[in-house]
């Protein structure tokens, strides 16, 4: 994404835009390679955690929705800079013409601070369920969370209407077409600082803090505490659990945490979504820290193999979520299991089908009634397990 401007020394590094630079055929090899084993991972892991929201009752939850939202994001990132760098690479050059340079790298942006926002907003989801459980059988809600996301994706969609007029089509030497930035270095400089604060800053600051909190009263939580000392409304005692609204199945409605604590479950969440997080920075710090270098030094680093280590870690972060979730999370692994028996099954479905009404001729023979019974006597038409239940 961050290209060096065309008005200045080439200053910085691109996401899936073409560097001023031949590289090497070993290099495309590996290139293309990883990158497209890592996107084809991403999208395919991507797109079932959408379809396993979408279409299963019982993992509509607030949290989910914003792992869809974050999924989404993530999509975004691996279609609009991973599958163009796969070319850029065996190409040389950019193939998308202009058109093509404006709207990849606006996506780019978008899907980059889309899926900061969505850390955000699940991060603040999980503070409220947790130290402020009461408040979250109000505010945590599907119907609330799928408003904050429409607002992320609203307010990131302008925000990054800015790209349009940043980039354009240049001819570099010795490599034909360039998808960059046409604005001077004195621009860029704070145009980029200004996103780097407020998608990336920003979002993990008030993560660290957020988790701290959350982090502290889950710890108080497991510690053995007498009656006389448990601090908010909430915690009155062991008997105030019980007298807590009963939600479906029998255990305690909404967020409330019981008597001993809060239920695993639900501290296996926050885990999750802690590791999510911990790898958002983690993944992106190395790419984020080049182009903060490459903005302020005279010779900017422009190495081929560090370009290819700081993008192939954005791309994996956008594809290692759902591995997380299959690992971390059986609800998520259930479902992921279940999304592909049922496509097994519907491949199998009209053959089987065919099967049976070729032979229902053969193997339909005339019912005898039983004495005492009004109905022919046989077994019971078997009953099939509908694909996705609903909780």
């Amino acid at each position: 994404m961050e290209n060096g401007s065309k008005l200045d020394n080439p200053s910085n590094v691109s996401l899936a835009h073409g560097d001023a630079v031949l590289y090497p055929i070993e290099y495309k090899m590996v290139a293309v390679f990883l990158v497209l084993l890592v996107c084809v991972v991403g999208i395919v892991g991507n797109a079932m955690v959408v379809l396993v929201v979408l279409t299963m009752r019982d993992m509509r939850t607030p949290t989910n929705c914003y792992l869809v939202s974050l999924a989404l994001a993530d999509l975004t990132v691996l279609v609009a800079a991973g599958l163009p760098d796969v070319s850029d690479s065996l190409a040389g050059q950019w193939v998308y013409g202009y058109a093509g340079c404006l709207g990849i790298t606006y996506l780019q942006y978008l899907g980059i601070n889309a899926s900061s926002c969505s850390i955000l907003a699940f991060t603040v989801e999980r503070y409220i369920a947790i130290c402020h459980p009461m408040r979250a059988q109000t505010v945590c809600t599907v119907a609330r969370a799928k408003r904050i996301i429409a607002a992320v994706w609203g307010v990131t969609s302008v925000y990054c209407l800015a790209w349009f007029f940043l980039v354009d089509l240049s001819v570099s030497e010795g490599r034909g077409l360039e998808c960059g930035y046409k604005v001077s270095r004195s621009l860029y400089l704070p145009i980029y600082l200004l996103d780097f604060a407020v998608f990336f800053v920003t979002p993990l600051l008030a993560a660290t803090v957020l988790y701290g909190l959350i982090g502290r009263m889950l710890l108080r939580s497991s510690l053995p505490h007498p009656p006389h000392r448990w601090g908010s409304n909430t915690w009155q005692g062991a008997g105030t659990a019980e007298r807590q609204p009963r939600g479906p199945g029998g255990g305690t409605g909404g967020s409330c945490p019981t008597s001993r604590g809060f239920p695993s479950s639900r501290k296996q969440v926050t885990k999750m979504l802690v590791v999510v997080a911990l790898l958002f920075a983690v993944l992106w710090l190395p790419y984020r820290t080049l182009v903060l270098l490459n903005s302020f030094v005279a010779r900017p680093v422009l190495d081929p193999w560090v370009l290819l280590f700081c993008r192939t870690c954005v791309y994996a972060n956008s594809a290692i979520n759902p591995v997380v979730y299959s690992l971390m999370s059986r609800k998520f692994r259930a479902a992921f299991w279940r999304l592909c028996r049922c496509g097994a099954e519907e491949r199998q479905r009209p053959s089987a089908h065919l099967t049976s009404t070729s032979h229902s001729v053969v193997r339909e023979t005339p019912q005898t009634t039983q004495p005492g019974r009004g109905k022919a006597a046989g077994p019971p038409p078997p009953q099939q397990e509908p694909c996705f239940s609903a909780v």
